[in-house]
């Protein structure tokens, strides 16, 4: 009897194995793939056949966005961290794509364009993906509209978005387009500088030891609003004046980088920015010496709205002023008054 129970109890732990990998989504039962990356809430939950997709995309005035992955792909990591995790491409993605994930490897079945029934491995295999990440651009008719064998930088990347959402396959090659449009691409480093706190990160010591507010850039490598913000606002001498008033801290996004937040909590910079539901990068979240978050920029901002926002904070002014755009307006007057001349877009 114990040997068939031993036999039983192998048999159910090899079955178990098999359904899980034939799920091909790297999920199943909380149980979790080597290398899985967690796709972004507003992919699509496809059924995977492809004329229905194409056909809603197109009554929604979109087109659809096949993205194939595997699992332990860095460059998928990369995709979905520092292309989709950028505010302006994740929007602009979800306005114009519906986004479908399927697995080089996987076994769902798919129904493709000419309603013949696949699974994710063949169709792969038909379409001839032989990199990780490949995106696949459609038309309304299904007819693949451009190809990217592999990874673009965000700068890239965002220039074919325009080119598919915009039409303009019409007008020429994306070759043409992008050698048009091309700008310069991000650094690719942090800005760490010689005054901001250096790990262990442990921020709730810092706030209360502390007299000043502590201030705390979300940022990531691949991120050229993060290098204009360090290779220009904060160069300047209005903002580094504003800067010394705070405990500065540098985080990246996506990092495992371990702290304790200012209220106490052990975590990652990657975990502690989704708890904070970071969306853009650089975030500035300003922290009181309670450890309580007391305000936040998040979105593109120029010069004159990054040192309101610091002088907002450092002044005390939150405390009483709860409208921040009132207290801008009020301090562009007063600037004004001075003879100072004020220009938001510089």
């Amino acid at each position: 009897m114990r040997a068939f129970n031993s036999l039983l109890v192998l048999i159910t732990i090899m079955f178990s194995s098999q359904s899980l990998a034939a799920t091909g989504d790297g999920l199943t039962e909380g149980l979790v793939n080597p290398g899985y990356e967690e796709k972004p809430y507003w992919f699509k939950n496809s059924f995977l056949d492809l004329r229905e997709d194409v056909g809603e995309a197109a009554d929604k005035g979109r087109r659809v966005m096949l993205y194939f992955y595997q699992d332990g792909c860095p460059y998928c990591g990369k995709l979905l961290q520092d292309n989709f995790g950028q505010a302006e491409i994740s929007q602009k993605t979800q306005n114009n794509f519906d986004v479908i994930a399927i697995n080089m490897w996987g076994d769902r079945e798919v129904v493709d364009m000419s309603g013949n029934d696949t699974t994710e491995k063949s169709f792969a295999a038909s379409m001839k993906v032989m990199f990780t990440p490949t995106l696949l651009f459609l038309d309304e008719q299904g007819e693949e509209l451009l190809r990217i064998n592999g990874y673009f930088p965000p700068h890239k990347f965002d220039i074919a978005l325009d080119y598919v959402a915009g039409r303009h396959e019409n007008d020429g090659a994306f070759r043409e387009y992008l050698a048009q449009r091309a700008p310069a691409p991000a650094t690719g480093k942090l800005h760490i500088q010689p005054a901001y706190l250096k790990p262990p990160y442990q921020l709730n010591s810092i706030v209360k030891l502390s007299k000043k507010p502590l201030l705390v850039y979300f940022e990531q490598k691949q991120c050229a609003a993060c290098d204009e913000l360090h290779e220009d606002i904060l160069l300047r001498p209005e903002s580094r004046e504003l800067e010394k008033q705070f405990q500065p801290v540098l985080l990246d996004t996506w990092a495992d980088t371990p702290l304790i937040t200012p209220d106490g909590k052990r975590t990652t910079a990657a975990k502690w920015a989704k708890d904070l539901n970071i969306q853009y990068t650089p975030s500035l979240v300003f922290f009181d010496n309670n450890g309580v978050e007391v305000f936040r920029t998040e979105g593109y901002l120029k010069a004159f709205h990054i040192q309101s926002s610091m002088e907002y904070v450092a002044s005390g002014a939150y405390q009483h002023e709860t409208e921040f755009q009132r207290f801008v307006d009020e301090r562009a007057d007063a600037m004004r008054a001075q003879g100072i001349e004020v220009d938001l877009m510089k």
